[in-house]
Order: C-alpha cells, then sequence, then structure tokens
C-alpha cells in the first residue's frame, strides 16, 4: 500500500468520526507501526481507535424494533440505533447474534479490499499496549502483541493538524520495533521473539481485519 494513500484513507476515517453519527462514540484515533515509521510502500495500514461504551444505550426501545426487522440483537444498546438506522448495511454481530461495535466500526470505516487494521478498545493506545504486552507475555502469545510506536492523530473531537503534518513528512522517530519493546521491559531475546512472531501473524492477514478489546 503506498504511504500516500494510506494516510488519505486515514484523513477519511477521521473524517468519518468527526462528522458521525458512529456505531459507537470515538474518542480517540490512532496509527501505529510500519506507518508511523515513515516506510513507504507499507505491508498493512494498522489503525486504532479508542471507544466508549454505551452504558445506558442511546434507544433501548430499539432494540425489539431491529431483533423483528434484522434478526439484530442490541442495537440501541451496545451500538447506536442513530447509525444503525442510517446504516443498516454495516451492521454486523457477534456469533450470538448482537450487535459487535468493532467489527460494525471496521464495516463503517474501512473498504474491505484494502490491507488495513483495526484495532478497538475502550482504553487508550498507551494503556492497550501496557496491558496487551503483560498478556502476551503471560499467555507466550507474542503475536498478540500491540506495536507501541504510535501516533495520535484525533482526540475528543479534535484533529492533530501538526502531528498529521509531520507524519506526512516522515518527521517522527521512533525506536526498532526489539527497541520499543526493551523500553518497555522486555528482555533482549524475548523482545526478538516476539518481533518474530507479530511479523509471522502480520504477513498472513489479508484484506480488513479487526480486532475488539475492552480492558
Amino acid at each position: 500500500m503506498e504511504r500516500e494513500a494510506a494516510l488519505d484513507r486515514v484523513e477519511s476515517i477521521i473524517d468519518a468520526v468527526d462528522e458521525g453519527p458512529m456505531p459507537v462514540p470515538v474518542r480517540e484515533v490512532w496509527v501505529y507501526g510500519d506507518v508511523a515509521l515513515g516506510l513507504d510502500p507499507i505491508d498493512r495500514l494498522d489503525v486504532y481507535v479508542t471507544k466508549d461504551i454505551l452504558m445506558r444505550g442511546d434507544d433501548p426501545d430499539a432494540a425489539d424494533e431491529f431483533e423483528r426487522s434484522h434478526g439484530v440483537k442490541g442495537i440501541g444498546r451496545s451500538v447506536s440505533a442513530e447509525w444503525a438506522r442510517e446504516y443498516p448495511e454495516h451492521i454486523r454481530v457477534n456469533d450470538n447474534g448482537y450487535a459487535a461495535p468493532e467489527k460494525c466500526l471496521a464495516a463503517h470505516l474501512l473498504p474491505d479490499d484494502e490491507p488495513i487494521h483495526l484495532e478497538v478498545c475502550n482504553a487508550p493506545f498507551d494503556q492497550n499496549v501496557k496491558q496487551r504486552l503483560k498478556g502476551a507475555l503471560d499467555r507466550g502469545a507474542y503475536e498478540q502483541v500491540l506495536d507501541p510506536r504510535g501516533v495520535q492523530l484525533y482526540g475528543e473531537g479534535q484533529r492533530a493538524t501538526e502531528t498529521m503534518a509531520k507524519l506526512r513528512g516522515g518527521d517522527l522517530p521512533f525506536p526498532t520495533l526489539s527497541g520499543a519493546l526493551e523500553m518497555l521491559g522486555v528482555e533482549d531475546a524475548e523482545a526478538d521473539d516476539i518481533v518474530d512472531a507479530m511479523e509471522s501473524y502480520r504477513e498472513a492477514q489479508e484484506g480488513a481485519t479487526v480486532r475488539g478489546d475492552v480492558v
């Protein structure tokens, strides 16, 4: 994926978040990994969004309506009813038939045919990086580590215009992935093993992918 095309896609994602409506409120948009490092071209575009959880929903009465009309549970509770009425074609469900916020976000924000990975979590990027690293080390699931080299481009309704300009210019310095992991307390040899696992996992991914976390 050409770098300029990737960054244009990021801009379009931020436009969509800024203009709304969204399946769930989005507080932050980050990019991380290859695109943050200034590589051109990049194998995949990695985007991270911090979302809010609809604790009480925006329209609890919509649940019955959408379950009858679309066979989907949870609209108006876990996913915005306003959004679902405007974009019914982007409604996605989990294995239990409930509207899945992360899948709905991916369907709304990402073209299916572009090599983009979307991480969706209720926690900010830097907090989730540490949480994911701890869990991956505990389980030996190195491929699940989140690349800590991230750049925030949108937060609390504001665009980071200057940061985007620096990103387009390749002016943001970052260490190697193993170096970044070592800065988080990972031993040298284990950091190298993590990098290998992450690269192998990433190479196996195709098209648009999404992962949802709750911290």
